[in-house]
């Protein structure tokens, strides 16, 4: 937990209006593009009201605003009220949900605890990304407007339940597997499940911290 590692989550806040564009915020640094960044995962989102949940169970103080990692702390929306494929108004961009976020190892380093990632993923306070349909400056104070909900039967949170926990429930991992906006490494992940494969996300939580 230790060693010496590199990572772009140590945000800084400012108040200024920062260029969001298809590949991200200007000037936003991504250390491991193999799996952070791009189109599908331009802005990361977290909501605020968890930080508060995290010191409790944590009894960790530190772990406040931007301790995930997150491009924007959000208010007011939480993995309950967002769906897949959402299309928000947000400053001068428009962006859509493009999948939840799957947390890795980085965090856990970072806080010191080293099963953060799957308490994380098992909380299902995991955040998730977007993509960018037109790019704008967005900055703190702007307000999220829900522009289309074209798939309201999917919510963050649904998704993250139906993947982490009801890995034996057929019928919902078809669904889930077989929704339009379900991402592709998704789709993989339940297409191995469904085909009885064994999925071992051991690297993706705790990576080189074991």
């Amino acid at each position: 937990m230790n060693q010496q590692w590199k990572t772009g989550a140590f945000k800084e806040k400012t108040d200024k209006p920062v260029f969001l564009s298809k590949e991200g915020l200007a000037g936003d640094e991504c250390a491991d593009k193999k799996n952070h960044g791009g189109p599908e995962k331009a802005l990361f989102a977290y909501s605020l009201a968890h930080y508060d949940k995290w010191q409790r169970e944590l009894g960790n103080s530190d772990i406040t605003a931007g301790g995930n990692g997150e491009n924007i702390s959000v208010m007011h929306m939480d993995e309950t009220t967002v769906h897949i494929a959402d299309i928000y108004e947000l400053g001068g961009a428009m962006i859509q949900v493009s999948q939840p976020r799957r947390p890795c190892w980085k965090p856990a380093r970072r806080h010191g605890d080293i099963d953060l990632a799957k308490k994380i993923e098992d909380t299902g306070r995991t955040g998730w990304y977007f993509r960018v349909l037109k790019e704008g400056n967005i900055q703190a104070g702007d307000t999220f407007k829900l522009l289309e909900r074209p798939c309201p039967e999917w919510t963050i949170d649904r998704m993250n339940e139906v993947l982490y926990h009801n890995r034996d429930n057929i019928g919902l991992l078809e669904n889930l597997r077989d929704c339009e906006y379900t991402p592709p490494s998704w789709k993989a992940t339940l297409d191995k499940l469904l085909s009885g494969e064994t999925v071992d996300d051991s690297k993706r939580l705790y990576g080189p911290n074991i």
